[in-house]
Parts: structure tokens; sequence; C-alpha cells
């Protein structure tokens, strides 16, 4: 059977084979193992790649000797936790690591001269009955760009750009920013509807955090972002007023386009503890799928309660779910 590998793939493999970072490498191959088709014909040549992948990683990974130069640990790749992966970026002293501090039970180290954070720092988010990753990472500047940090955006669901509303140069710190995505061929977008052609390239939707918002009392510096910024989501944050907290926890949760569904056993209560989540319009099938693969084959009809439904409504599997719906399954 042939490969049928598209033309975008022959030229990210030529690329790959001369690439000489380890990390760039890892990258490529990756995407290189998302393009090929999934069938018979292109089964040795994922396990191939498969292989590759892995050495690399335990290249990087593992302080290997290549040519007498000892590979750093990564820090390029964060493993998801929760229901997504949210990843805060912005100049020095933004307020990155205060954010991460006060969101979540991490303790990054928080100073208030720049360049505090060298390294990626992770905690959990909680958001009603669901909980997000959030990634604190080093400044942008123009003397400061960790190679690590374009495989750590390029892996998250959601990019947070950190706008100091205190600093004189918000508005060329951004500019800055968003010029080094580019130059690492990352576009940051209000909402990402389709996959960039050329594989090299990634488009990451992004969300706008104004923070340190009581330093701005006239909301000069939030007008001016809104101006520049007129498609995006923004949400007004400062670490001294929680109902901004708040509002920063919803806005993650909107930003996702996902859903919470609970379950319930038949005769008992729902479990509102631990929900599965879907993405908007996801349907009774994939609810099921998302429990085990082999029990969405089994379920016959499932009942239905929720916000303008009839409690306990029978509903088939190609029926449409909303947040907050709570499913009794049959089998």
């Amino acid at each position: 059977m042939p490969a049928n590998l598209p033309p975008q793939y022959y030229e990210l493999e030529r690329e790959f084979k001369a690439e000489k970072d380890t990390r760039e490498k890892l990258r490529m191959a990756q995407e290189l193992l998302r393009m090929m088709p999934k069938h018979k014909g292109t089964a040795n040549l994922q396990a191939d790649m498969k292989t590759k992948i892995s050495n690399l990683r335990k290249e990087i990974e593992g302080g290997t000797q290549t040519h007498g130069v000892r590979q750093v640990q990564a820090n390029d790749y964060i493993e998801r936790e929760g229901a997504g992966q949210i990843i805060l970026i912005g100049a020095p002293n933004s307020g990155k690591s205060s954010l991460l501090d006060t969101l979540t039970n991490a303790k990054p180290l928080v100073g208030d001269y720049p360049y505090t954070t060298r390294e990626p720092s992770t905690g959990m988010m909680n958001y009603e009955t669901v909980q997000f990753q959030l990634i604190d990472t080093p400044p942008i500047s123009e003397e400061l760009f960790e190679n690590y940090l374009s495989g750590l955006i390029r892996n998250a669901t959601i990019v947070v750009l950190v706008c100091d509303l205190e600093a004189e140069k918000m508005i060329e710190d951004i500019d800055l920013i968003l010029a080094k995505l580019k130059e690492k061929r990352i576009e940051l977008m209000p909402e990402v509807t389709e996959e960039p052609e050329d594989p090299k390239f990634s488009y990451k939707k992004m969300v706008l955090c104004a923070h340190k918002s009581f330093e701005d009392e006239d909301d000069q510096k939030q007008e001016k972002l809104i101006k520049k910024f007129p498609e995006f989501t923004m949400v007004s944050t400062s670490i001294i007023d929680d109902d901004s907290m708040d509002l920063f926890r919803k806005t993650m949760f909107e930003a996702l386009d996902i859903i919470r569904v609970y379950t319930k056993p038949v005769g008992k209560e729902a479990d509102f503890k631990d929900p599965i989540i879907l993405p908007i319009g996801g349907t009774v099938a994939q609810a099921a799928y998302e429990l085990h693969k082999d029990f969405a084959k089994k379920f016959k009809f499932a009942k239905i309660w929720g916000h303008g439904k009839f409690d306990g409504q029978r509903v088939q599997s190609d029926f449409e779910l909303h947040d907050g719906d709570i499913l009794e399954f049959h089998i």
C-alpha cells in the first residue's frame, strides 16, 4: 500500500535531516509523525519516526554527550494535566509569577526585580469542579528568549499574554514579544479556526491579561490594549482583587471552549467531583467514549438531567450536550 504522504511532508523531512539543534529536530519529528496518514502503508514509517522521537527525547532529557557538548535537561515539553494547559508569557516583571502564586498552589520565586523566573513553573488552578494547568515562564525581552519556550507555547492549549499596565513601555514590550514569536513561526490569534498550511508554523489562541489593573486608575492603558487587539478576549486582573482572580478563572474556562458533563449511577446521586470534559458541541456518544471506549459500544441509551431539559429525559448517542448536564447511562 502506498504511503500517500503530502508534499509538505517531504519538505519538512528535508529540513529535519539538515537540522542540527536537537530540540528543534524533536519538534520536527513530532510534526512529521502527526502529518503521516495512519494506515498500513505508513506503519513502518510511523514506527521508525517514533523510534527517532524516543531517541531524541533520551538525548535531551538524559544529558547525553554529543561531540563533547553536554545536553542540558529539556524544558520544552510539559505533560498536560487537567482540562487544559494555559501558558503565561510576558515581559520582565509583568507579574506572571505572582499570578501563578495567587491562582494555584505553586510557590514560584517572586521578586520585584526582572528575570526572577529562569525556569518554567507549573501549578493547578481550580474553577468550580474543574482544574487547569498554569505554566509560568521566563520573561521575553530584547536580551532574553529561552529556546525551549517555542516548544512550550506550541504544546499549550491557551497562551495568556500578561500585559503590565504599570510599565511605561507596555505596548513596545508586547510588540517585541509578538515579533519574537513570529520569528519562531508562532502566530497568536483570537481564535484558531484552521491549521496552518505550512506545518513549520503554529497558530495558538491568545487571551490578553491586563495585569496590575489598580495601577491603571484612568483605564488608559486598558483602552490602548482594546484598541490594539479589538478581536481578542481580555481580562483585567490584580492579585489584591479576589473578584478579578475569579474572573480570570472563568475567562480561562470559557476560552477553552469546553463543557463539563457529570454522571450518575442508576438510582443514585450524581458525582460532581470528576466531570467528563468535552468540546462544545460534544455528544452523548463522546461522553460514553471518554468513560471507556468499550463502554461506548455497549450502552443502549442515556437519561439526562440539565437546564432546559425534562428530568430523566431519554436521549440517544447523537444528542448534543451542554455544560452541567448529568447523564445516566443504560447498557
